[in-house]
């Protein structure tokens, strides 16, 4: 049904999709943010990598335990400002102050001090996130009840989330770098009260500016209080058992799990493989290359795939632009065989095309680098002196439509979901405990693919504190770079290829909910 014009009342206004983009670039750029500075847990803090491990995996048990019980709250609360919005003001600031506070630490300090100091002040952190992430995403799954308007909302946003992931790959390179900060825990200390103020700024926008369904006549609401806790309790888990019982729901939570999770799972190695197979463990020569590659990959998703991928829903719906965008997903985990070989890198930068890109892109920089110097930015520079290995953004394209499909995606069907299961279930409307529900599977899976990671780093024969790895070991790294993302999207294709909630039935779920509330 392509030709299904959207109604103007159903349409979200220009100012509403960016107040919501915004809340997505903060749902991004925290969680980014909080990943690259772990790594300074380390090297800034002198944290071992035990307790460090620890300060990475504990606070995401709670994490997990805290989003269906938000879900469940948000859902259920009756406000003058609606079910989500006052959580939102108030999470956002919590989180932006509480992300600055985690990291006013010092090296000084001893070890144990600044472990129960992170750790405290990370799960306060997660917990003001939690406020703040659940209700937002679940008020936009809410923000309009059309089924293409809801992806052109989804696409919006997730094009505003992929900014934070053109900024945080950068945050490394920063604090890093001896010109710019004396030690690195002053840049993290410095970095983090930045991070956490822009996202108290932006992070309110979708509270003032956003607008869900009217639930002022919302029925069947409990009632939230602490003597009402144990049957809340109760409540909350039957919703649960609802929500899990709900067959497409479910097929979007386990094609998300693989998608994601393959991706996550393979994440880092595309560093390891440029650092230690293209420059043989010199992270010198290496420079700002894997900076560039995850900064390129997130503006080709946010600029080119994403827009596409919503043509792609109009005109033949969303389970078909999924299985269409992850197939070419696959086609780019397999081009990186090509794109991150070293001969071939190597010979492309003989041919005199290659000459000429590196010629042009030194006189660009060199025609810069007085500037970034002035504003101290000379760490942006790209090197082109050690032999550029350009054949690395060739998958990029390809790549980009795995998670930009998925998300835009699967956020917009989950929202068709949520008028399914008020057919099913009644009132009141659950998007609060479908979104909860959808990203704890998200971060079950993150913390799966961390540990599957390491693993496979091990199984490959990966020394981390060797200055460079074997032959074999990159080679075997290499197939596994490519194979486990490109097994795990097949299997999500699998799962999704008798997705049942297509436009058509979806529009007749949205007839039959107007009828049964008397709306006009």
């Amino acid at each position: 049904m392509p030709n299904v014009e959207t109604k103007s009342k159903d349409n979200v206004p220009i100012g509403q999709k960016a107040a919501f983009g915004a809340g997505h670039f903060v749902l991004n750029l925290l969680p980014g943010a909080l990943g690259f500075f772990m790594f300074f847990l380390l090297t800034a803090f002198g944290m071992d990598p035990l307790y460090a491990g620890i300060l990475g995996a504990l606070p995401r048990l709670f994490d997990a335990i805290s989003d269906p019980i938000m879900g469940f709250i948000t859902d259920n609360t009756k406000s003058r400002w609606g079910r989500r919005r006052p959580y939102i003001f108030v999470g956002a600031i919590l989180s932006g102050i509480l992300f600055a506070l985690t990291w006013q630490m010092s090296s000084e300090n001893s070890q144990m001090y600044n472990f129960w100091y992170f750790l405290t002040l990370t799960i306060l952190f997660l917990a003001g996130n939690t406020m703040y992430a659940t209700p937002l995403v679940g008020l936009g799954y809410e923000m309009t009840s059309d089924y293409n308007e809801r992806t052109r909302l989804m696409a919006f946003s997730n094009t505003m989330g992929q900014i934070a992931w053109m900024i945080v790959p950068w945050f490394w390179v920063i604090i890093a770098d001896p010109n710019i900060y004396e030690t690195q825990a002053e840049g993290v200390r410095h970095l983090s009260i930045i991070v956490g103020s822009l996202c108290a700024f932006l992070g309110v926008l979708p509270a003032i500016f956003c607008r869900g369904i009217d639930s002022s006549h919302m029925e069947n609401r409990k009632k939230i209080t602490f003597k009402t806790l144990a049957s809340n309790l109760k409540d909350l888990w039957g919703g649960i058992m609802q929500v899990s019982k709900n067959k497409p729901f479910m097929k979007l939570c386990g094609a998300t799990f693989l998608v994601f999770n393959g991706f996550q799972l393979v994440a880092a190695f595309s560093v390891y493989i440029i650092v230690f197979y293209m420059y043989n463990g010199s992270y010198a020569q290496a420079g700002t290359w894997p900076a560039w590659f995850s900064t390129i990959t997130a503006v080709t998703t946010a600029f080119l795939v994403i827009p596409i991928i919503s043509k792609m829903a109009n005109i033949w719906g969303k389970r078909k632009a999924f299985i269409i965008s992850t197939v070419i997903s696959i086609v780019g985990y397999t081009l990186k065989w090509w794109g991150f070989n070293t001969e071939l890198n190597a010979s492309f930068n003989e041919t005199s095309f290659g000459q000429s890109l590196n010629s042009g892109v030194a006189s660009v920089f060199e025609w810069l680098n007085p500037f970034l110097e002035s504003i101290g930015m000379t760490w942006f520079s790209i090197d082109t002196s050690q032999g550029s290995p350009w054949l690395i953004f060739m998958p990029i394209p390809f790549i980009a439509f795995g998670l930009g499909g998925l998300f835009t995606l699967m956020m917009s069907m989950t929202a068709d979901v949520c008028d399914l299961d008020e057919l099913n279930n009644g009132m009141p409307r659950k998007e609060g405990t479908f979104g909860a529900i959808y990203w704890l599977m998200v971060k079950i899976g993150q913390s799966i693919a961390l540990f599957l990671g390491g693993l496979v780093l091990k199984l490959v024969g990966f020394i981390s504190e060797a200055p460079t790895q074997s032959a074999e070991t990159m080679n075997s790294l290499r197939i596994a770079d490519i194979l486990i993302p490109s097994i795990t999207a097949g299997l999500a294709i699998w799962i999704m290829y008798k997705y049942s909630l297509n436009e058509e039935r979806a529009r007749e779920i949205k007839a039959l909910l107007i009828e049964r509330r008397g709306e006009l």
